[in-house]
């Protein structure tokens, strides 16, 4: 996540506070939520808010935008995933970034990264 400008020692708060705002999106289920709504809530300024929607709409997250009264952003994205196959290699990439911005800094990461582990386990043998 952490793109050509942004230093590595930004990387794991941008990280937290995208998971956060992503985690704010996803709890409204397709509701619009004005950036002041989620500055507030994120204890941010509204154009931290702007930026981050801006990163996370370029790496391809589907946030949609509504201008105007009632307004806001908005995560289109199914309630319940699907599940994901990945490469081994593709795995790899997945632990190495999570491991790189703390995986102990929210309990999702920490759960993600469990399972991913336990995906790379060759078991008994």
């Amino acid at each position: 996540m952490a793109g050509p400008d942004v230093q590595v020692h930004q990387a794991a708060p941008l990280v937290e506070r995208q998971h956060a705002l992503i985690e704010a999106l996803r709890a409204r289920r397709g509701r619009a939520v004005p950036a002041a709504t989620l500055a507030e809530e994120l204890a941010v300024r509204v154009r931290t808010v702007e930026r981050d929607v801006a990163r996370l709409r370029e790496a391809g997250i589907p946030i949609g935008v509504r201008r105007g009264p009632g307004g806001g952003y908005r995560l289109d994205v199914r309630a319940r995933p699907e599940p994901v196959a990945l490469t081994a290699s593709e795995l790899a990439a997945v632990v190495s970034a999570v491991v790189a911005v703390g995986a102990y800094r929210s309990a999702s990461a920490l759960s993600a990264l469990d399972k991913l582990l336990a995906a790379l386990d060759p078991g008994p043998g």
